[in-house]
């Protein structure tokens, strides 16, 4: 299916409908009152979170969204039947941003979640509600209010603990296929990821995280180069970030420490939040180097970068050194869940 994370829609809320200017009309009682009911109110429409949903491609097709409008309100003080709200399912990390305002409506990151992004018109008066001691036979009535129409920009985040930085071809698809069971398409060309793709890394029964792939980034992302700048916004909700660099030998025009540099570098550009995550540098493709010669060139890259968190070194190809870096994430994940649970409960307190 294709991955789609940006759309723009227009949602209409349904017209409440009109109030009803009607009069008592029975056999032997020549002057009734009034008996106008009201309009019935418009619908609502609500985004409602559906785990099962992982894109927003369905939104390319179908663009307007309208809920039900209110019926008329009738004789003998009979009310209008209110218009069906329409639920719209969204996946889970959908940001919803209002299109002439800029203003954010909603994060919605809950399975289940529901969200009102327009509101159904009221249902107008019948006249029985202008009845009075001098006014006894109104003919006075409102008319049901428009629903709210928006247009709204919708944003799908990826909602995933890990995330995977680096240049094309530097071993993420690779990566997340040694460590889960996510198949995604790996080859000896760069950008063969065109979307990202998300894998489940189960440690033991109970104990599992989700890791992101993102498409890879070149220098100049953060200026509208390539494809992975586009992605980046995927690594805002990520609690750890692993910054693959492939460590096959230097020359051939190659330097390890400039490309991971460069990463880093379009990483500030576009965004200080993600820099001051918490990183850490996985040399990968040590495979490709001699053994006598793997000590020094990693060294090499890690002097290079000034690097001083974690440095972890792998053969994702093979699955060699990755339990261990597994391990250590879900610790990490654990660690930093349990955090933000606390601050949660301090801030209730």
């Amino acid at each position: 299916m294709k991955f789609v994370d940006e759309v723009v829609i227009m949602v209409e809320a349904g017209k409440g409908g009109n109030g009803c200017a009607s009069f008592r009309r029975e056999k032997y009682i020549p002057k009734g009152g009034p008996n106008g009911g009201d309009g019935g109110h418009g619908g609502s429409v609500y985004l409602v979170t559906d785990e099962g949903l992982n894109t927003l491609v369905d939104f390319r097709h179908v663009r307007r969204y309208r809920a039900k409008s209110g019926q008329t309100g009738m004789g003998r003080d009979m009310y209008g039947k209110g218009g069906d709200d329409l639920y719209v399912r969204v996946p889970v990390g959908t940001v919803v941003t209002d299109v002439d305002t800029e203003e954010l409506v909603g994060d919605l990151t809950e399975p289940g979640q529901v969200l009102c992004v327009a509101m159904g018109g009221r249902g107008g008066l019948g006249n029985t509600h202008f009845k009075s001691s001098t006014n006894r036979a109104p003919r006075q009535f409102t008319s049901g209010k428009e629903g709210e129409q928006r247009e709204l920009r919708m944003e799908l985040k990826l909602l995933a603990d890990v995330g995977l930085l680096g240049l094309p071809n530097a071993g993420k698809s690779t990566f997340v296929r040694s460590v889960s069971a996510a198949r995604p398409k790996v080859a000896d060309y760069p950008f063969t990821t065109l979307h990202p793709n998300l894998g489940v890394v189960s440690i033991e029964s109970h104990r599992s995280f989700v890791i992101a792939d993102i498409p890879g980034l070149i220098e100049g992302a953060a200026d509208g180069a390539g494809l992975g700048v586009r992605f980046l916004k995927h690594l805002a909700r990520t609690r750890l970030l692993l910054h693959l660099v492939d460590v096959s030998p230097f020359g051939d025009g190659r330097d390890p420490v400039a490309d991971a540099q460069s990463i880093i570098t379009e990483l500030e550009k576009f965004s200080p939040e993600l820099v001051a995550k918490e990183r850490w540098l996985v040399l990968n493709k040590l495979d490709l180097v001699p053994e006598d010669e793997r000590e020094a060139c990693c060294q090499k890259i890690i002097d290079g970068l000034q690097w001083e968190g974690p440095v972890y070194k792998v053969v994702a190809l093979s699955g060699e050194g990755t339990r261990d870096l597994m391990y250590h994430i879900m610790e990490q994940v654990e660690q930093a869940k349990q955090n933000e649970l606390e601050q949660r409960e301090d801030g209730k307190n």
